[in-house]
């Protein structure tokens, strides 16, 4: 029988330690880049919140404006504030505000906001939408 002497043992590990470190390294990296990744997405997702919560408060404007004129139907004359334009200084240019009565129930309509962010890939769905129906109490 063949006996390994210690310093052949030596001589046949040599280089281990460097392999190790590689792969560690190459585990390490890609863990990184995982990380590196979901920090990207929760910035695109913290966005969109963001964009929705300011397509929220505007449809909370319109319906603040139906309350007080107590009508669920938006004036538009002079010297009251255009809502499409409201909506694309808040939402960006391709933001548009559709207010439509409900027909079934009366004196109350859908507020609808349509908007698409400039940072969402065209990959992904087009546009973003928030709809709030707003339904006023009968006149006495």
């Amino acid at each position: 029988m063949m006996k390994i002497s210690p310093r052949s043992n030596q001589r046949s590990q040599r280089g281990m330690a460097l392999l190790e470190v590689l792969v560690s390294v190459l585990i390490f990296t890609f863990g990184v880049l995982g990380l590196i990744g979901l920090q990207a997405r929760a910035i695109t997702f913290s966005i969109e919140a963001e964009d929705r919560n300011r397509a929220s408060l505007l449809a909370n404007e319109i319906a603040s404006a139906m309350w007080l004129s107590n009508n669920s139907v938006i004036d538009t004359s002079a010297g009251t504030p255009s809502w499409d334009q409201r909506a694309k200084d808040v939402l960006g240019p391709t933001a548009v505000v559709v207010v439509a009565p409900e027909a079934t129930v009366p004196n109350s309509a859908n507020i609808t906001l349509t908007w698409s962010p400039p940072q969402r890939r065209s990959t992904e769905s087009a546009s973003s939408q928030l709809t709030t129906r707003v339904t006023l109490a009968p006149p006495p």
